[in-house]
């Protein structure tokens, strides 16, 4: 069912890209013809210059050792490869939806990529596997942000620490931790403000909201997921790096994976960055995200 999903979700990615590979495969070429022009591909699909290049040297290889150089031969191969730039950033087998530790989710990211809405979804998958959920409504310059979580909340009857209109964000966390503290919660989830990543006094914030949390809660376990729009292709990429150096982040939730077909640009952030996709939006339901899964993703695209 979730495959399913997935494939539709990605079915505007696929089509982008297998248009591209037939035409590859269509007439008479040598192999590093082929590679060529793989490598073309993979860069027009937003997967990015150096991580294409890598791609396709490792194919090259990988094609040499193997007997099977028909199109589904070279293909499999391809599949492969690309799974594995996916596995590179999976450096820490930690499971934070089955872990009995206590946990604080700084949530980042700018305007307009589901930020909320993804930490709704969020809160019942947490949920779901048993946890007690907090959520930190920070996000308090935008328009109608705070109420917005508060409605997410409710639908998961959840706990909400409500920071005001044009609060400071920080102080909205300082009063968060506080009551995680105080309260049985096994998981704090903090909404940010998402206003556009190169403005500088957004990262000042990002980072002060960091320091809070570290001083208030130093033994509960941190983790820093930005939501990534996938219709921004490689504009998601610039946008990763800036929130990366600033929080470090370390895990990836991505979205509208329906409406583009630049998914690719999922292989050069984890290529780069080294930062793991770790869930999926499939839909637009509160229980539409899903654990992400290299292997499905790339079997949904090539």
């Amino acid at each position: 069912m979730i495959f399913s999903k997935l494939k539709e979700n990605l079915k505007k990615t696929k089509e982008a890209l297998d248009i591209k590979l037939s035409n590859v495969f269509t007439s008479s070429k040598d192999i590093n013809e082929i590679i060529d022009e793989i490598e073309e591909t993979l860069i027009l699909s937003d997967v990015g210059f150096n991580t294409s290049t890598k791609i396709c040297n490792n194919l090259r290889k990988d094609v040499k050792k193997q007997l099977d150089k028909s199109e589904n031969g070279i293909k499999e191969l391809l599949r492969n490869e690309m799974a594995e730039i996916l596995n590179s950033a999976n450096l820490e087998e930690y499971d934070s939806l089955n872990s009995n530790e206590k946990q604080v989710i700084l949530v980042v990211g700018v305007n307009g990529v589901g930020k909320t809405t993804s930490i709704g979804k969020l809160t019942k998958l947490y949920q779901k596997n048993g946890k007690k959920v907090l959520l930190a409504a920070a996000d308090t310059f935008r328009a109608g942000a705070i109420e917005q979580l508060d409605i997410w909340a409710k639908r998961s009857n959840v706990d909400i620490c409500l920071g005001k209109d044009k609060q400071e964000p920080a102080s909205v966390i300082f009063d968060a931790t506080k009551k995680f503290e105080e309260g049985d919660y096994d998981v704090l989830i903090c909404d940010t403000a998402g206003r556009l990543h190169n403005k500088k006094n957004l990262m000042d914030e990002l980072e002060k909201m960091k320091r809070i949390i570290d001083k208030n809660l130093p033994d509960v376990r941190k983790e820093v997921l930005m939501v990534l729009d996938a219709t921004t292709g490689q504009n998601g990429a610039i946008q990763a790096k800036s929130f990366f150096e600033k929080t470090a982040v370390n895990g990836i939730v991505l979205t509208k994976l329906d409406s583009t077909a630049k998914g690719g640009v999922v292989f050069s952030i984890v290529d780069e960055l080294k930062i793991p996709i770790k869930y999926i939006g499939v839909g637009e339901g509160i229980d539409d995200i899903e654990i992400f899964d290299s292997k499905s993703f790339v079997d949904a695209i090539v």
